[in-house]
């Protein structure tokens, strides 16, 4: 079983660093791609970043390509969404989820997801 739980979300200024996480509690994490996604109000939710089983293979949206960076740890069941140079228009709750084994970039993939933490970020 997959349960998801995100933390690292606050509020903070244009131009700050936020790092969210992700840990699982399930037993077989490492056989999970991950990915991180978000919704803004008054639209839906969008794919952020992926990353492979093994850590290797990365996708991210064009909005965040160069500012953001996924990664992972399969010895503590974790995946890390790194933000730099964050911007108002990425105010939004954001949600990581899993899928077994592939990763991909598309929401409807995903089987787990965790309950979502908020980003704020101020002009």
């Amino acid at each position: 079983q997959v349960q998801l739980v995100e933390s690292g979300g606050g509020l903070v200024r244009a131009g700050d660093s936020l790092r969210l996480s992700c840990l699982d509690s399930g037993r077989i994490f490492s056989r999970y791609a991950m990915g991180w996604f978000r919704h803004a109000p008054g639209n839906e939710r969008e794919f952020v970043a992926a990353i492979s089983i093994d850590g290797i293979g990365r996708d991210y949206a064009d909005s965040v390509s160069g500012r953001f960076t996924i990664s992972r740890d399969n010895a503590k069941n974790t995946v890390y969404l790194q933000m730099n140079s964050l911007k108002p228009e990425d105010t939004a709750v954001y949600y990581c989820a899993a899928r077994w084994n592939l990763k991909s970039t598309a929401k409807n993939d995903y089987n787990y997801w965790g309950q979502g933490t908020q980003v704020t970020v101020s002009s």
